[in-house]
């Protein structure tokens, strides 16, 4: 299961226990905010991209979204989300449960700017019934992100 080998990959942290589960769904933002009782925008979703042959994923605060020109911008390539299948197969977790957690160290994770006007922010952990609170320090350095990056509107 995802949410193990995420709780497995937050072992070496010490942060395992951190790790909430919940007996009710919070597959999309509006499901983990009811969930957390929390704003959604401080639901930290995270999307998947396809880079040529490489995937690539943008953790953003759950009330934005991509713009295609500032993607275009930064990444010089359109930005061509992947289906689910695909999300599954590169990271091993299902939509509802995408998270930079526990996954392929070839996987190229970036964080976006939106989410820094929060103190905490929840970002799911390989389940579409968990998350986790970090700050926005912890959550760069825990997804091992590249950089922050503007990519929202």
């Amino acid at each position: 299961m995802s949410i193990e080998k995420v709780k497995k990959y937050f072992n070496k942290y010490n942060m395992e226990d951190k790790v909430l589960e919940f007996k009710v769904s919070s597959a999309t933002v509006e499901l983990a905010a009811q969930a957390l009782n929390v704003e959604p925008a401080r639901i930290a979703k995270t999307l998947s991209f396809k880079q040529g042959d490489d995937c690539v994923l943008i953790v953003c605060a759950g009330d934005v979204r991509i713009d295609n020109k500032k993607y275009k911008s930064y990444f010089h390539t359109k930005a061509r989300m992947l289906s689910p299948e695909e999300v599954f197969e590169a990271t091993g977790h299902m939509i509802g449960g995408v998270c930079p957690f526990g996954i392929d160290d070839s996987i190229k994770v970036y964080t976006d700017i939106s989410l820094k006007r929060f103190n905490t922010v929840f970002p799911a952990c390989g389940s579409s019934n968990s998350a986790i609170e970090l700050n926005c320090d912890e959550l760069f350095k825990y997804s091992s992100s590249l950089g922050w990056v503007d990519v929202c509107s």
